[in-house]
């Protein structure tokens, strides 16, 4: 918080527009953490949307512009040192190539394809006219879900406060459900 209070939209636009180039950043908690300031009236809201919204879409195609020019080669080579091999970068081919294009839109709500998605998008030649447009189209969604999340949070920061242990225990509970049926869904996927 301390950062947005000094560097403000500079500093939001930065951690948004690098995650697109996939460039691991606390994007997310520096969209919230701009929405709770500016419900508190130290920042706009209407400005930390515009902002978010256009550093997340501009940090994407310029990720999809580098996976293009630099290709494949280019990608695989750097793409290790985020686990991004070419096994992985196969799949994502044939995913894109069969029914993956509406995947753009998703990808911005999953931690690791939201760094990488252009990249992959642009290194996978799909044609820009059918990525921008989904891109765009999950970046106001992803840009709506967390500058709301971060205007009612601050807006409901006492209340926060006062519950914190009952949210804290409900999280943990929701989670730790989340992970018990994931692992018996794979056990179940296993030996089946």
């Amino acid at each position: 918080m301390e950062q947005f209070e000094r560097y403000g939209y500079p500093a939001l636009a930065l951690l948004v527009l690098l995650e697109g180039l996939g460039i691991p950043t606390p994007a997310v908690t520096a969209v919230v953490a701009a929405s709770a300031l500016a419900a508190h009236g130290q920042l706009s809201l209407p400005a930390v949307v515009a902002v978010t919204l256009a550093a997340a879409v501009l940090g994407d195609n310029l990720g999809y512009l580098l996976g293009r020019r630099a290709g494949r080669p280019a990608v695989l080579r750097f793409g290790r040192r985020i686990g991004l091999t070419e096994a992985r970068l196969e799949r994502a081919e044939r995913f894109m190539a069969t029914r993956g294009r509406n995947i753009i839109v998703a990808a911005r709500f999953v931690d690791g394809l939201r760094q990488t998605n252009g990249i992959i998008a642009g290194a996978t030649a799909l044609p820009w006219r059918q990525y921008a447009p989904r891109d765009a189209a999950g970046g106001v969604l992803w840009t709506a879900l967390w500058v709301t999340i971060g205007a009612v949070a601050g807006n409901n920061i006492d209340n926060l406060r006062r519950y914190q242990l009952w949210v804290l225990g409900a999280a943990a509970v929701l989670g730790l459900g989340l992970l018990v049926r994931h692992l018996v869904r794979r056990r179940r996927h296993t030996a089946g």
